[in-house]
């Protein structure tokens, strides 16, 4: 059976905290894992939510910023050990390609896996499968960086009642399907089309054409929200988006069900406030994307979270 999920191995922005594991989010898509931005201790968080170095098909790093990138290191040398029989293709901006190489030999091991190398330099496709195409774009961050958009093909719904009209049934469903029409009948006559689903994938990054371009659309959003509303001046300077920012961003994309992550820790330990209690547990993040004007389905994410791509329509 086919599962699309995202699994979450890790929420904080910059470094850990107690309860929040740096960077970390793979992407089950059919058959296929997609693993992106692991950050320092993601090995450890894959142990903890069951995933395994088998399962992983692609790496995808936005940038080369330690919270997004240090894990790199542990999760290639895991799949050495191993011995991953399938090709792994690692993609990331080419501007980075010293600091992948560091990460991806920064102790002794001995290689058993090929891993496909695939810097990239420009928006556009970065790989094209049967199933999906994986795009990138770039963002808005003191340091290059980009975002993913995984787009599957549009397919065809056949439908019941014009199946029965044109007394089409039984195999000659297979054959109308492969063939395009059969005794007259066109393949459009007895199905409609049915959207493929999509996904981002958007991190560090201030508001930019690229993060409308990522999220338009999606059945499913990742996005950043490291600050609050009331330091967005920080969230300028720095590069990144508030909760409300990456909201409007859903809210004009058509986003069905938006991920918020990557929290600053500047929200926890403020002595158990209630103000930085709630802003820990996700509430004040969420109450400020809603009042954005976001009503689609919203997840402030924790570690270890799963949650599931969206039906299709």
């Amino acid at each position: 059976m086919s599962v699309r999920e995202l699994v979450v191995l890790g929420t904080a922005s910059q470094v850990p905290t107690r309860h929040r594991n740096h960077n970390g989010y793979l992407l089950r898509w059919d058959g296929e894992g997609i693993l992106f931005d692991p950050g320092e201790g993601t090995q450890r968080q894959m142990l903890r939510a069951g995933v395994a170095a088998h399962d992983l098909n692609r790496i995808c790093v936005t940038h080369f910023h330690g919270d997004h990138s240090l894990g790199l290191a542990g999760v290639i040398q895991r799949i050495n050990l191993d011995k991953v029989p399938h090709e792994i293709t690692a993609h990331y901006p080419r501007s980075g390609q010293r600091f992948f190489d560091r990460l991806r030999y920064a102790t002794a091991y001995r290689e058993t896996v090929e891993i496909t190398q695939a810097p990239m330099a420009s928006d556009g496709p970065v790989a094209r499968t049967d199933g999906y195409t994986l795009e990138a774009r770039k963002l808005s961050h003191p340091v290059e960086s980009y975002g993913y958009r995984l787009v599957e093909p549009d397919g065809r719904r056949m439908l019941p009642e014009r199946l029965a009209a044109h007394g089409v049934k039984g195999p000659d469903i297979g054959r109308i399907q492969r063939e395009g029409s059969l005794g007259g009948v066109a393949l459009e006559d007895v199905s409609e089309v049915r959207r493929g689903q999509r996904f981002a994938f958007v991190m560090d990054t201030r508001l930019c054409d690229g993060v409308y371009a990522l999220a338009e659309g999606c059945d499913l959003l990742v996005i950043e929200s490291t600050f609050l509303d009331e330091d967005e001046e920080l969230a300028v300077e720095h590069g990144h988006l508030t909760a409300s920012q990456a909201a409007r961003v859903a809210r004009d994309g058509g986003v069905r069900h938006l991920v918020l992550t990557h929290f600053s820790q500047r929200y926890t330990g403020r002595g158990g406030t209630s103000r930085s209690s709630e802003a820990e547990s996700g509430g004040e993040f969420e109450r400020q994307a809603r009042a954005a004007g976001y009503d689609g389905e919203l997840t402030v994410a924790h570690d270890l979270l799963r949650v599931p791509v969206p039906k299709r329509r």
